[in-house]
């Protein structure tokens, strides 16, 4: 690694599964060692001069994933899973504000995490006060009844409509898809790992390895 004249080297922190940058900051080369050692994110404040373990005070730490190094090796990407904001200021990310007046950012896959989160959340709201606590409320079945209407909705808008309508219909599914899951306790990241898991697999070898099962 390349250390600066003061001894640093830049660090970003990126949720591993949603890929949101959520903090900058820097690191000594002790505080590297003590990220790889202990996978928990460690920096080297330059404000008060002295190593800090993030979360330590506030117990939302980065649980370290791995790190990356660019080509240059003098700048790292810390990937972590957060266990609460990144931010001191309570926000999931450090960087909540934009300079500029430009269009609306694309939420991007990081949305569907936080899509997710929110469904997850709706178990405990009131049935009269929330859709998806109404499905909850009315058990698996109905549920599953809500995938099968969507699935078919999907199929025929993508027979007889357009693009808007094809995703239109496909955001429903995902969405009640999300519900059936949630009831399931069935979690985001297991999804995401499965998806890595088959990530550049033949799906001819993924399914001929399920049959053996």
């Amino acid at each position: 690694m390349k250390f600066d004249e003061k001894g640093l080297i830049a660090a970003i922190a990126q949720d591993s599964v949603t890929l949101e940058v959520l903090m900058f900051a820097f690191m000594n080369k002790e505080a590297l060692e003590l990220t790889l050692s202990t996978a928990k994110a460690h920096f080297f404040s330059r404000s008060r001069n002295s190593l800090w373990l993030k979360g330590e005070t506030s117990g939302n730490v980065l649980s370290v994933d791995a790190v990356l190094y660019d080509c240059d090796g003098d700048c790292l990407i810390v990937k972590v899973t957060p266990s609460g904001p990144a931010c001191h200021t309570g926000a999931r990310s450090c960087f909540y504000r934009r300079l500029d007046d430009g269009n609306p950012i694309p939420l991007g896959p990081a949305v569907i995490g936080d899509v997710f989160r929110v469904v997850e959340g709706r178990k405990t709201a009131l049935p009269d006060k929330s859709y998806t606590a109404s499905l909850y409320a009315k058990g698996l079945e109905k549920i599953i009844e809500k995938v099968e209407e969507e699935s078919g909705e999907l199929v025929r808008a993508a027979r007889a409509e357009g693009p808007k309508a094809i995703t239109h219909e496909l955001v429903d599914l995902w969405f009640h898809t999300m519900v059936l899951l949630a009831d399931r306790g069935v979690g985001a990241n297991e999804v995401y790992a499965e998806f890595s898991r088959r990530f550049g697999l033949s799906g001819l070898d993924e399914k001929a390895a399920r049959g053996k099962k």
